[in-house]
């Protein structure tokens, strides 16, 4: 059987299976519906379903590598995008690890020309260096780094909204793609009517776009036109406490021989060096007073800029200004990996597991022939790395690899 029969022929028989797990958004009536079908790889969307039994029955009969749901809420959702009727939309963000720059993707990242199939590891090039084409596909391995680094990326989002915006945390969805990130809805009716402006102004802060330190009460004017270090509280509410505490956590985590790390003047990073416990303290210190002198205002200034890119959220801009947006639904099955999109308690976050918590398929093994694989892992075990080797696996990491078009079945 083909790589692509089977698969589709097992994510048919999970739905048959599991369809019962599937729970449909809320009003669900005003909804757009899409799915991205396995032989035609197309998408079919602009789909109206009323009721969690017509949904999970369209979702058993075609079996599909991906499900969605639009964001948007509209009149006549089954119309064309300028027939439909637009009501509003749910607040959406998503952070995704291919845009957290992880130093691990380096090794397990790769890229594919579309004009001349060049390959490469990392991070794709500008321009193709063999036929100087722009057009890349890009593919990352599932990877425990930098599903963390993504987990870290969610948690601040979450602490933007709940202590800067004041949203509610059990207002607050937290969802695992099944791929490499997360999403986060909000469905309070007084965001829904918001427009592309209002809610870029909403990534803008929670991104610090525009965000000038000289105006985050750092300095004080002498009369004598120079600046003073006044630093507001690491506790201040809003970016001035982010930006303070993002400046401790940056010099917390610098290692003494790494303040070159910080792109200061040799003295300014050779005092950091040698003081950098009394500067903590001093940073801690609730009086609004300079750190410790010898940190000029400038110097200051270049830390706290760095302090600004540290606390800020690696959001997807693009897909929180988009108000007609699909988003993947819950208790589905990701077509390049075959993994669970799952709803997890916010409170629960910190101990979500994906490599283990969103494994969909548990039971049995197959017999594959893989191409190329970088190692991964899957519950408790480490997979690969294989080179054109036939492999017997449990079924999790047979699907995951066949789902990634890195292997197929044998006889």
């Amino acid at each position: 059987m083909a790589e692509h029969g089977f698969v589709e022929d097992t994510f048919a028989q999970y739905y048959l299976q599991h369809a019962t797990k599937i729970m449909p958004p809320s009003s669900m009536a005003q909804r757009e519906f899409g799915i991205i079908l396995f032989r035609e790889k197309m998408m079919v969307r602009h789909k109206a379903l009323n009721t969690s039994e017509e949904l999970r029955r369209f979702i058993v009969s075609m079996a599909p590598s991906d499900v969605y749901y639009s964001s948007a809420y509209y009149e006549r959702p089954e119309e064309q995008m300028g027939r439909k009727g637009w009501i509003g939309a749910d607040l959406i963000f998503d952070i995704d690890s291919d845009h957290i720059p992880t130093p691990c993707k380096n090794r397990h990242d790769y890229w594919v020309c579309e004009s001349c199939s060049n390959t490469g590891i990392g991070t794709k090039p500008n321009v193709c260096p063999r036929c100087n084409g722009t057009k890349f596909k890009t593919e990352g391995w599932l990877c425990e780094s930098c599903l963390n680094a993504a987990k870290a990326e969610t948690q601040k989002l979450l602490d933007f909204l709940s202590s800067d915006f004041g949203f509610r945390p059990e207002n607050l969805t937290t969802c695992f793609s099944g791929q490499r990130g997360y999403h986060v809805h909000i469905e309070e009716p007084e965001i829904r009517t918001l427009d592309q402006n209002s809610r870029k102004e909403i990534v803008d802060y929670i991104t610090g776009t525009g965000l000038k330190v000289e105006f985050q009460g750092l300095f004080e004017m002498r009369e004598s036109r120079s600046r003073r270090i006044t630093r507001p509280d690491l506790n201040a509410l809003g970016w001035q406490g982010r930006m303070m505490r993002g400046v401790y956590d940056l010099l917390a985590a610098t290692s003494t021989d790494g303040t070159g790390k910080l792109d200061l003047p040799k003295g300014t990073a050779k005092f950091i060096q040698g003081n950098k416990q009394l500067i903590l303290e001093s940073l801690a210190d609730k009086s609004p007073r300079a750190p410790v002198k010898g940190l000029n205002p400038a110097a200051f200034a270049k830390l706290a800029e760095r302090g600004i890119e540290g606390q800020a959220s690696a959001i997807d801009t693009v897909v929180t200004t988009d108000i007609h947006r699909l988003i993947r639904l819950p208790e589905t099955l990701h077509g390049k990996t075959g993994l669970k999109a799952m709803e997890i308690p916010t409170q629960s976050l910190e101990g979500f597991d994906p490599l283990s918590d969103a494994v969909a398929f548990k039971n049995g093994n197959l017999d594959v022939f893989v191409k190329d694989a970088y190692s991964f892992r899957l519950g408790e075990q480490t997979y690969g790395p294989y080179h054109e080797e036939n492999v017997d696996l449990p079924m999790a990491a047979a699907m995951y690899l066949l789902c990634k078009k890195v292997a197929s079945t044998i006889g």
